[in-house]
């Protein structure tokens, strides 16, 4: 696909936010207030609010993003997404909890569970990567986009196709700003678990 993929026609908004640029490979947004993403656990509530351009994918693929934002109130997030509909997703990034920058993922299949980490670089600029083929979802995330170790493996739902995208959200407040960039789609990797190249 085109380095310019951003500036495509195929992308689809889920929750256009209300300020938003492309232009090249480069995606800015600005978050509008109470964006979330979220079905059911703990909380009890379902919330499909938070911003996503996705971009449709074969039944197996890879797909990379960079991402650069500054997380800062709580909840603050972003990153990838890979999307059925509603109630079966994946999302993984940067997310601000318990007054720092968390490596997060969320995988969603009716209900949602949540995985955190203390990030130990520059939360401000990080890359994820992320495989599906065979009932299977690799999540990966890089600092210079070389090295790439797990973030998390898990089962997930096959389909025909999936939505694949940037995502952002903010569900305590509005105004993050964040800049995608580097965007590519394209067949599985099929690399060995631990080869992190």
């Amino acid at each position: 696909m085109s380095a310019a993929i951003f500036a495509r026609q195929d992308g689809v908004w889920l929750n256009e936010p209300q300020r938003w640029t492309a232009q090249g490979d480069s995606l800015e947004i600005i978050t509008d207030k109470a964006t979330d993403f979220w079905q059911k656990t703990h909380y009890g509530f379902r919330r499909d609010s938070g911003h996503f351009l996705g971009f449709r994918t074969a039944e197996a693929f890879t797909a990379e993003l960079r991402v650069q934002g500054n997380f800062q109130e709580l909840y603050d997030q972003a990153g990838i997404m890979v999307r059925i509909d509603a109630e079966h997703w994946i999302k993984a990034g940067i997310e601000f909890s318990d007054g720092r920058a968390m490596l997060s993922s969320v995988l969603t299949v009716g209900q949602s569970d949540w995985a955190t980490a203390p990030y130990a670089h520059d939360a401000s600029d990080f890359r994820m990567r992320v495989t599906v083929a065979d009932g299977v979802v690799r999540l990966q995330t890089s600092t210079d986009g070389k090295t790439w170790p797990l973030v998390r493996l898990a089962p997930f739902p096959k389909a025909q196709s999936y939505l694949v995208g940037p995502m952002a959200c903010t569900p305590e407040r509005a105004g993050l700003q964040v800049k995608f960039t580097g965007f590519s789609l394209k067949p599985p990797l099929g690399k060995d678990l631990h080869d992190l190249s």
